[in-house]
């Protein structure tokens, strides 16, 4: 059976919101791709909701790609706690961190949500910024931590 990194994590022992390394690729011609665990929630304690995970998902494709160069993808948990962000080269978790407070500190500030038409989004009425704000805050109130396992 294959091994998929995020079902061998022990989801009881990490402490969310955290960043963290979920997985790391060197082809062999040196090319380097990086996961990040963007935790927002407490697993198996809490979801966001699904407008306001999609809005952050909108706010967070955009605002991540202005903060860090390589980025490839960011998309949402199916547990609905959190984000995978893929990068390309080899990023610090304390820096991914620092990028995540930024974005979550504008969206708090957001007046709309980037890419919301039926042309550009595959579900464009399912969307909350006052929610997704309120996530964002949460986290914010939290602090994002490096340390997934911190007590």
């Amino acid at each position: 059976m294959p091994v998929v990194e995020s079902f061998t994590l022990d989801h009881t022992k990490v402490k969310a919101p955290y960043v963290r390394v979920a997985g790391y690729e060197r082809h062999k011609l040196g090319s380097v791709v990086q996961k990040f665990d963007l935790r927002f929630l407490q697993p198996n304690v809490d979801a966001i909701p699904t407008a306001a995970l999609h809005t952050l998902e909108h706010l967070l494709a955009f605002g991540l790609r202005e903060e860090l160069d390589g980025v490839i993808d960011i998309s949402p948990m199916g547990c609905r706690t959190g984000f995978y962000l893929i990068l390309w080269d080899e990023h610090d978790p304390k820096n991914i961190a620092a990028a995540l407070t930024r974005v979550l500190q504008r969206v708090v500030t957001a007046t709309d949500v980037p890419a919301v038409t039926e042309l550009a989004c595959g579900n464009y009425r399912d969307h909350s910024l006052f929610s997704a704000q309120e996530y964002a805050k949460l986290v914010l109130n939290a602090g994002v931590s490096d340390d997934p396992f911190r007590a």
